[in-house]
């Protein structure tokens, strides 16, 4: 079996309330926990959010600093990603609080994207300063497609900022507004990336198991989260991330694929080691 394969688990996000599913995880640490949970199921990185204690998501540079302290005294081999993305309406300067963690990887989502009831924007201007405030920080970045132009938008950055080595890039499809998440989809943008690229793919909702078995049949990578979808398949919710990241596990074993040791894992996303 190829132990290729290097799964991101998204917690919590900005969006999931206990609303949504009583397992989200808000605290710095009970995210640590669940990243955690996580990890002993087969995830090599963490995609984090910060929470205030009530939900209230926060792009707060202590708070990101308090909850990856916690990640990574419970689970040091994981790989710590922040989110650059925030939630709709903050502004570029809250955006980039994420990036005082220390954080060994951040997203940068490449392009505007209509967001449910919202606007998500990244204009030009914003995209290149949070490129170059990534690669000032000694941080990799994450590029977060949406939607098919944001692929164009994504070679642009890279010249422009520019971003050098190999860049891994997330496929975010099922998002209202967005590209739908299909195979069809999946493989489109997969066939555009650069060459020496790696990828993952995040199925958002009821695209989750459509999306997560595509990307394992292409030797992609996965992300999965309750950030992401909070049922681990159709009618049946999850009872933790760890459920989510196990539902993968499951799927990639069928197809001759297990999760990438922690080494293995920064071996493949070009991360030194720890």
């Amino acid at each position: 079996m190829r132990d290729d394969l290097v799964i991101t688990v998204a917690p919590c996000g900005a969006e999931t309330m206990r609303s949504h599913t009583p397992a989200v995880p808000y605290t710095p640490d009970e995210i640590a926990e669940e990243a955690k949970r996580a990890f002993d199921a087969g995830a090599r990185m963490v995609h984090v959010h910060a929470r205030l204690d009530d939900g209230t998501p926060t792009q707060d540079a202590g708070r990101y600093r308090e909850t990856v302290a916690a990640i990574r005294e419970r689970a040091p081999e994981l790989i710590v990603q922040v989110s650059t993305g925030g939630a709709i309406g903050m502004t570029a300067e809250e955006r980039l609080g994420s990036l005082a963690a220390e954080p060994e990887m951040a997203s940068l989502t490449c392009g505007t994207v209509n967001f449910g009831k919202g606007v998500f924007e990244n204009p030009a201007p914003l995209m290149l300063d949070f490129a170059r405030a990534q690669v000032e920080a000694g941080v990799k970045p994450e590029l977060e497609i949406f939607d098919a132009g944001h692929l164009d938008n994504a070679r642009w950055l890279i010249d422009k900022a520019p971003l050098p080595g190999s860049l891994h890039y997330d496929l975010v499809l099922g998002v209202p507004g967005g590209l739908a998440g299909t195979p069809a989809n999946v493989a489109m943008l997969a066939g555009r990336l650069p060459a020496g690229s790696t990828w993952s793919a995040t199925g958002i909702a009821a695209s989750f198991l459509p999306v997560v078995s595509t990307a394992l049949a292409m030797g992609g990578h996965v992300r999965c989260g309750l950030e992401d979808q909070v049922e681990v398949e159709p009618g049946v919710t999850a009872g933790s991330n760890a459920d989510l990241v196990a539902r993968v596990v499951a799927i990639a074993a069928l197809l001759g694929r297990a999760p990438a040791s922690p080494a293995r894992s920064r071996e493949l996303l070009g991360l030194a080691p720890r």
